[in-house]
């Protein structure tokens, strides 16, 4: 392990301990019910549930692509992000998409399709393709996390992104499988103290070093070759290096994005939090506490990003060499594609005994005798800076050995906890939709346990087989947001929108538009993320109208029960009127100041994410302005929503919400 020293290891050998110890501790906890097991028993506290959102979503990959962006154009990668990684859709699961899945009683998103739809035809079609797409989205996110994961551990450890992955993930697969959801909370809870340490380190060494450069912003122009690099204003085109050239309408991409996040967000809230929390007071709560703890990842990242700015300068003065090097390796080995660069360049590397002696002694000349191996890990496919790398490469160039051990561990937290939150989600699909519902109902909490540990073997093993044909994970978060996600969204949108729509409607919906994202991905990786959004969005769109009206509409009594423990917005006037005048009048209400409320929790989700990061690198002109919008957006957040919410449940539905299995 050629970047690391013995207290290193030691630090990451303990963490990975306390991490297998404490998911034995409390296997007899998740052992005690399915519900339990996938939920948590319904017995969490809020602020538990928001500490292990946060934690869910501060994933080491989506914090290197974030860095990357950061690197590239300044606290305007942001703007790149709203596509998924400001999280925007945390503003409508606050106001509405958390508790009205709450209100269900379900355990998992797809147990939710019957509630929706009811224990027919029709429901259970629409669970089944639910669970389907449930899994094939998550394999597609383990395969983007499994990918993240090998370009960063390959920079610390003389192994291939293979072997790297390996260990890590079969670590965080065994406290997984035993713990359950509590495993996913308590461990989360553990993981985010470590995190926070290290956005205090990262910032402060940030704030430290920036400050210490005369003109940080003209030096951060020179080398990223982007002139607006301290602005916060989304220009409408801006410079990009190759390989991100798609990226260069900025202000367009932001405005697309943003858009995207308003059709996905309103159907969005399907999460274990939201079906485990105990009421709607509290997924509101818990993702406002959610939203909050989310900002302490952009100070981080800026700091990295920072660092890398005075790290590549001092590294590559003259940046030619980089193309020189690239154009080396090309000539000597083949590489098939981008996707497999990162193995060739690992390989050559850890293992320069295995390739020609042309190849080493020119790497040698171009980049230095003594620090060849390093400096490689930062040259991309293109011939320029592999942005992904940043990241790792500051904590190996930057970090002083003892330090290094503990932000390594605040990296792999970040992984490890999106990891198992994501396979404790995805294994409910199989087990409760699919398992107990199709093929063992009378099956004892052990046996589904087990069933559920198969399943978590099953899905990382698939997720291993995909990761390894994603040429970046840039090109793989993009699909799952864009290409993927377009699939799914007028489904999920239309669920909770339109009396009518049934399940025929959402399975037709759902299978055709998940099949036209894998086939896209399968004939046409390189299509625009944009087209991808508007081509397979619309095909999804026309196949849920299409299934809806060629199925018959789904029993009255089923849907008006949904409405009125759910009391969602849209268009649902025949249900709407039979409700009693006052508590039409109090839905109504609340739909009103949930929906005025947008604009300001948008506006305070973004500025409260830019301010420190402007704070970071020293940008006060527009960090005041800022400032000032951060102020109008949490005051609207408190005015329409905050002090309204309710010290009970607007609705209890008592007994009259869930799903049996049994008909």
């Amino acid at each position: 392990m050629w970047s690391l020293n013995a207290i290193d290891y030691s630090v990451i050998g303990a963490y990975f301990l306390a991490l297998v110890v404490l998911g034995l501790a409390l296997e007899r906890m998740a052992s005690k019910s399915l519900e339990d097991y996938l939920i948590g028993g319904r017995q969490l506290p809020w602020w538990a549930l928001g500490v292990s959102g946060t934690a869910y979503f501060l994933d080491m990959t989506g914090t290197m692509i974030i860095t990357s962006f950061l690197f590239l154009l300044g606290p305007r990668g942001l703007f790149i992000e709203f596509r998924g990684g400001a999280v925007l859709c945390l503003a409508f699961m606050m106001l509405w998409g958390g508790k009205w899945h709450r209100r269900s009683k379900c355990l998992t998103a797809a147990e939710w399709m019957v509630f929706r739809f009811g224990d027919g035809p029709g429901g259970r079609f629409a669970q089944f393709v639910m669970a389907l797409a449930g899994i094939v989205s998550s394999i597609g996110m383990l395969a983007y996390l499994i990918k993240g994961a090998g370009l960063f551990l390959t920079m610390f450890f003389p192994f291939s992104p293979f072997w790297c992955n390996v260990v890590m993930i079969g670590i965080t697969t065994v406290y997984t499988m035993v713990s359950g959801f509590y495993g996913v909370v308590f461990t989360d809870l553990f993981q985010s103290t470590i995190i926070l340490a290290g956005v205090f380190i990262i910032s402060a060494m940030a704030v430290i070093k920036v400050g210490s450069v005369p003109d940080f912003g003209a030096l951060a122009s020179q080398v990223t070759h982007n002139a607006q690099w301290m602005s916060t204003t989304p220009q409408w085109n801006t410079t990009m290096p190759p390989g991100y050239e798609m990226y260069q309408s900025l202000a367009m991409f932001a405005f697309f994005y943003l858009m995207k996040n308003v059709f996905l967000g309103i159907g969005s809230g399907a999460d274990p939090r939201y079906f485990g929390a105990r009421n709607d007071r509290e997924c509101g709560l818990l993702t406002a506490f959610w939203t909050t703890l989310m900002t302490f990842r952009w100070p981080m990242m800026m700091g990295f990003a920072a660092l890398g700015i005075l790290l590549v300068h001092d590294l590559f003065p003259d940046q030619s060499v980089l193309a020189q090097t690239s154009d080396l390796i090309k000539q000597h080995v083949t590489v098939a594609d981008k996707a497999q660069w990162d193995s060739v360049v690992s390989g050559i590397a850890n293992h320069p005994e295995k390739y020609s002696e042309g190849l080493i002694s020119g790497l040698k000349q171009l980049l230095g005798a003594d620090t060849w191996t390093r400096k490689l890990m930062l040259v991309g496919y293109e011939g320029g800076i592999d942005p992904e790398r940043i990241l790792p490469a500051v904590l190996l160039f930057n970090i002083p050995p003892g330090l290094r051990g503990l932000l390594l561990i605040v990296l792999l937290a970040a992984a490890m906890s999106t990891f198992n939150a994501q396979v404790n989600g995805t294994t409910g699909f199989v087990t409760r939709d699919i398992y107990q519902k199709y093929f063992r109902r009378g099956a004892s909490t052990r046996e589904l346990i087990y069933a559920n540990w198969a399943a978590v073997a099953v899905i990382v093993v698939l997720s291993f087989m995909f990761a390894y044909y994603v040429k970046s994970i840039n090109d793989v978060w993009d699909w799952i947001i864009m290409g993927l996600g377009a699939g799914l969204m007028i489904p999920g949108f239309l669920r909770l929108l339109w009396w009518r729509f049934n399940g025929g409607g959402f399975a037709m919906g759902t299978f055709v538009g998940m099949t036209a994202a894998i086939v896209q991905r399968m004939i046409w990786p390189e299509l625009d993320s944009r087209l991808q959004f508007l081509y397979i969005g619309a095909i999804g769109a026309a196949a849920s109208i299409i299934g809806t009206y060629l199925s018959a509409p789904e029993d009255h009594e089923v849907v008006a029960r949904f409405y009125r423990i759910t009391r969602p917005f849209g268009l649902w006037g025949p249900f709407r009127k039979a409700l009693p005048e006052a508590d039409r009048v109090a839905m109504q209400l609340e739909h009103r100041r949930d929906i005025l409320c947008v604009p300001f929790a948008l506006l305070w989700q973004v500025t409260m994410f830019l301010l420190p990061m402007q704070a970071v690198i020293g940008a006060w002109k527009p960090f005041w302005p800022t400032l000032v919008l951060f102020f109008i957006g949490l005051g609207g957040v408190y005015v329409f929503w905050f002090r309204h919410l309710p010290k009970e449940n607007y609705f209890d539905p008592g007994e009259e919400a869930g799903v049996t299995l049994e008909k």
